[in-house]
């Protein structure tokens, strides 16, 4: 079922609106830390110019919260409690046609960034940079630019102008679930936790082992473990 409001947002993911400043821009933040949903949100309300609607930990009560309040930009962490912000994007992506999704997370951009974009995020801030570049990458994207940093646009002119070769990371092969899993991988899960938090049996989260071995060219277990550690410790 669609909706509209009298500004023409749509949305299918439906409910009603709750009752906003008219002259403020609304965000909701998706993190799976409390603190530091409180931190930004006060930071934010701060500004003359925008609001926060609401915070959620995880996709599912994200997706709610979407549907009852119809964000003007969403706000979203990449590791999230059973599930992956790229999820949350695709979702929003779909069901949303004005609320836009800006990544905020603790992963270097050259992991996440271009997966994002591709996912239908409008841009990619990392959480180390000051409170400044949020804002800003919010505002940016509410005008309807999509927002990354000084790193990640070289790397795309680089790689779309046929320039300087960009050395691919032994990671871009990957799909989205297999990172996943590969990072979990790295924080010490076993089979069975991986399958647990995703919400997969663990035949499936063995069958993507199998293909990241083949893809990363590991020959074992062992060594799947030892550059999954290796990854998650240069990356965050």
């Amino acid at each position: 079922m669609q909706t509209a409001d009298n500004t023409g947002k749509r949305c299918i993911m439906t409910a009603e609106l709750p009752a906003a400043d008219a002259n403020k821009s609304t965000v909701l933040i998706v993190d799976d830390h409390p603190i530091v949903q409180q931190g930004l949100a006060q930071l934010i309300a701060h500004e003359p110019d925008l609001e926060v609607c609401g915070g959620a930990e995880t996709v599912d009560e994200a997706v709610r919260m979407i549907a009852a309040m119809q964000p003007d930009v969403v706000l979203v962490d990449i590791s999230l409690r059973e599930s992956n912000g790229l999820d949350l994007i695709g979702q929003i992506r779909s069901a949303c046609e004005n609320t836009k999704s800006l990544v905020w997370s603790m992963f270097d951009e050259s992991v996440y960034a271009e997966r994002a974009l591709r996912a239908g995020a409008m841009g990619y801030v990392n959480k180390q940079e000051p409170v400044e570049t949020v804002i800003d990458a919010i505002r940016q994207v509410l005008r309807g630019n999509v927002y990354i940093g000084p790193k990640l646009a070289v790397s795309l002119v680089r790689r779309i102008g046929g320039g300087t070769n960009v050395p691919e990371t032994p990671t871009a092969s990957l799909s989205n679930r297999e990172l996943e899993v590969f990072s979990l991988i790295g924080h010490g899960m076993t089979t069975h936790e991986i399958a647990d938090r995703l919400k997969l049996s663990s035949k499936t989260v063995e069958t993507h082992r199998e293909r990241i071995k083949l893809k990363m060219n590991l020959r074992n277990a062992s060594e799947l473990s030892c550059r999954a550690v290796l990854w998650v410790l240069e990356n965050g």
